[in-house]
Order: structure tokens, then sequence, then C-alpha cells
């Protein structure tokens, strides 16, 4: 499974990322290019715990097996709802939001885990890796990258 804690991962999802523009358009969602660039930052930021996020509580997910099927098995399912916390920043040029979002990546190769993740709650440093890299390649399918 891809995952931020890997270097090899890391560099492919890097690279993804220098093949988006600004110009491109969602297949999917009402996201910029830039408006997603600053989402990814934040929930990266949340990882790190340097972004608190309110806790949601939705009944069993974040109980085996239904988080680690929405972990490890299911893919993210188009317009799902999120925090508003990652969601509500306007976002600075794309190429700041950009240069931000790589610079956490590399940070998030074994630094996770400080704070728990809004609906799964406490996650470990390989959950947060997996679900890092899951969420952003979430994203740049949503720009065709």
């Amino acid at each position: 499974m891809p995952t931020f804690r890997d270097a090899a991962d890391r560099a492919t999802i890097v690279a993804r990322l220098d093949r988006l523009t600004e110009q491109m358009s969602p297949k999917w969602g009402r996201f910029t290019a830039a408006k997603m660039l600053a989402h990814m930052t934040d929930a990266c930021r949340m990882a790190l715990g340097e972004l608190p996020v309110r806790r949601r509580n939705i009944p069993l997910i974040d109980r085996f097996p239904v988080k680690q099927l929405v972990l490890y098995v299911l893919p993210f399912p188009k317009n799902s709802p999120t925090a508003r916390e990652i969601i509500s920043r306007a976002p600075e040029s794309f190429d700041v939001e950009r240069a931000q979002l790589k610079a956490l990546i590399t940070q998030l190769d074994g630094n996770t885990g400080k704070a728990p993740h809004p609906l799964f709650g406490p996650l470990t440093p390989d959950e947060w890796g997996v679900l890092g890299y899951k969420h952003l390649d979430h994203h740049l399918r949503q720009f065709g990258v």
C-alpha cells in the first residue's frame, strides 16, 4: 500500500504534483487546483498536529473493520464531506501552495500521529502515512494527474 512514509512513494506523488497546473479543472467537485492544494496542505498540517480539527462522531467509522476498510480497501467517495477546518482557508498563490504541500509531505515520513483524526480518532504513524497518500492521490485523480 503506498504511503507517505516511503521515500519512493513520496517521490511519485511529488512528481504528480509537479504535473498539476493552475489551469486544470476538476473532473468532479468545486475545488480549483489552488484550493485543492490549500486543502491538502491543511490536511498535512492536521496530521502533523499543527492544525487542530474538531472531532466528528460518526458511529462505527473509527472501529474495526470499518476504519480498516476505509483506510486500506475502499476508494474515497467523490464529493465526500470533510472537516471545515481544512477547507475554510483561502489559498495563497498556486506556486506557494504547491511548494508548501511538497515541504509538508517530506515531514510525513514518521512525524505523524500527534493529533487524532476527526473521523478515525487516534491513528498510528503508519495509518497516517497511508491515509495521507490515499487522500492526495484522490485529489490528484480529481484533476486528472
